[in-house]
């Protein structure tokens, strides 16, 4: 595994949060919005056991909707806990990025 996929791995409830956060999805779509924005590596395969994961904390609430081509897909939305989740995810990471870009910014600028 990457180190690039390890770190992802650490953070990618956060960024599946945080996508959900502003409107309901689908896995495709979920999956299309996190490449679009450089996660290219997250692939509907990757997605699913997150999804799965993050339904069974109660953070995220699945419901069967009618398709207008083809059949019905499940949306995703953020529950309360899921909203409470995100925040605490978000303070997390701003606590360990800060200091880790800085430290390897400074690492950069040494050499």
């Amino acid at each position: 595994m990457s180190i690039r996929s390890q770190l992802l791995k650490g953070i990618l409830d956060g960024c599946v949060l945080a996508v959900i956060e502003k409107e309901p999805v689908y896995g495709y779509i979920l999956s299309k919005k996190l490449q679009q924005i450089g996660l290219r590596e997250i692939s509907e395969g990757t997605l699913y056991p997150v999804l799965l994961r993050l339904q069974k904390n109660g953070w995220i609430h699945g419901e069967m909707r009618p398709s207008d081509s083809g059949p019905s897909r499940k949306y995703y939305e953020l529950t309360e806990k899921g909203k409470s989740a995100l925040d605490e995810i978000t303070t997390e990471w701003q606590q360990i990025a800060a200091p880790v870009n800085l430290l390897l910014k400074g690492r950069s600028e040494d050499a």
